[in-house]
């Protein structure tokens, strides 16, 4: 049975992990964003997407401090 410490270790592993995955996204839609113009209205939302995903991730981390 794993004891609090090493759970604590798995979730800040996975917070960090999906940060880099959302962050690599966000990255590349922003460079598609920017390629043409009226691209935000095209996938806006799914930028906004990303951006909770980090949100969500930071409130995790709080969480475990």
């Amino acid at each position: 049975m794993k004891n609090i410490k090493e759970y604590i270790e798995l979730a800040t592993t996975n917070v960090n992990e999906d940060r880099a995955a959302t962050k690599t996204l966000l990255m590349t839609l922003m460079k598609y964003i920017q390629t043409a113009d009226d691209r935000h209205k095209e996938v806006g939302l799914v930028a906004a997407k990303y951006l909770e995903t980090l949100q969500r991730s930071n409130e995790q981390l709080v969480k475990i401090a």
